[in-house]
């Protein structure tokens, strides 16, 4: 069985049709990378796809959305974009869509991983009947959970990305100051997001913390800023880079700690998006753990879960594939 399955952002639109073997695996037959502002909407860049592809038999569809989805509807976060599952399914020919959060499609996808698609932080303890809270940094902040029931797994997509920051000392109080400046409202998806890191590289400048090296500005100027800063800080050869990874993987790793004490996912916390796996030498260093369990009395309790970090960037078109075939 076939499904053409998307995974729709703020920054890029993923789309790729899948089989269903008899394994019950899925398996990438095509595949297209989008830049999504370039579009006015999902529809014609379905129909661009489908009309690149050779795979007949294209019937069902699942997409996941960088955004909250209500009566099968979605307003994508950031972007002009409107979202109707019904209706896509009309205009392109289908006979079913399914549209999801895009985490929700994350936790879907979590089913048909291997171990070499998880990179495990913490082993702590690990229910498999119990809840699992999912966070994960890319163009914005997404969260979810998948609770176990009696009729299968029931996935609650939040916007907790968007709760108010809290900062936890002298330096990120500075930062909720240098943020108030600029919005009326701070949310955590202010620094722990890929634009986030660049503001937290402006800060670490504006506030004379560390220097602005002339090359670092050059190459900002002219490529991607968040990568730029990214790539410097892994190589370690930029103190301001270095800096402004540190405060997002401290408010990374703060935030992820503060879902896990809403949740108590005993079945685990993951930590997805792009970002998370392009730095992963970094979390591997232990800041965002550190972060993660500093939680005063219920430190104990945090320092116990298991953590890992999902390293297949396919999960979440997995995962929608999976919700498209019902």
């Amino acid at each position: 069985m076939r499904v053409l399955a998307g995974d729709i952002g703020g920054t890029k639109t993923l789309l790729a049709v899948l089989e269903q073997r008899a394994d019950g695996r899925l398996h990438v037959l095509e595949r297209q990378r989008y830049v999504s502002a370039e579009h006015p909407g999902l529809a014609p860049i379905v129909r661009d796809f489908l009309a690149r592809t050779n795979v007949p038999d294209i019937t069902r569809a699942g997409f996941g959305v960088a955004g909250p989805v209500v009566d099968r509807r979605s307003r994508v976060t950031n972007l002009p974009w409107q979202i109707d599952a019904d209706v896509l399914a009309g205009e392109l020919g289908l006979q079913s869509v399914a549209l999801v959060n895009d985490f929700a499609a994350v936790a879907l996808g979590l089913r048909v991983l291997g171990p070499d698609d998880l990179e495990v932080l913490q082993a702590g303890e690990r229910d498999p009947a119990g809840p699992i809270a999912l966070i994960g940094a890319g163009t914005g902040l997404g969260e979810a959970v998948l609770v176990p029931t009696a009729e299968g797994p029931r996935f609650v997509a939040s916007e907790g990305g968007h709760c108010d920051l809290a900062p936890r000392n002298e330096l990120e109080i500075a930062l909720l100051r240098f943020l108030l400046k600029r919005h009326h409202r701070v949310s955590y998806e202010r620094i722990v997001s890929g634009p986030g890191i660049v503001t937290a590289y402006e800060f670490v400048v504006a506030e004379g913390l560390e220097p602005e090296l002339s090359d670092t500005r050059e190459r900002m100027a002219a490529e991607d800023p968040g990568a730029v800063i990214g790539e410097r800080a892994l190589a370690g050869d930029d103190p301001a880079c270095v800096r402004a990874v540190d405060i997002f993987l401290d408010l990374y790793g703060a935030e992820a700690g503060n879902l896990a004490l809403k949740v108590l996912p005993t079945g685990g916390l993951y930590v997805a998006g792009g970002i998370a796996g392009k730095l992963l030498p970094r979390l591997r260093q232990g800041r965002f753990l550190a972060a993660f369990g500093d939680k005063g009395r219920m430190s104990p309790l945090l320092r116990n879960m298991h953590v890992a970090v999902v390293k297949n960037t396919d999960v979440g078109l997995l995962g929608a594939g999976i919700a498209g075939l019902g």
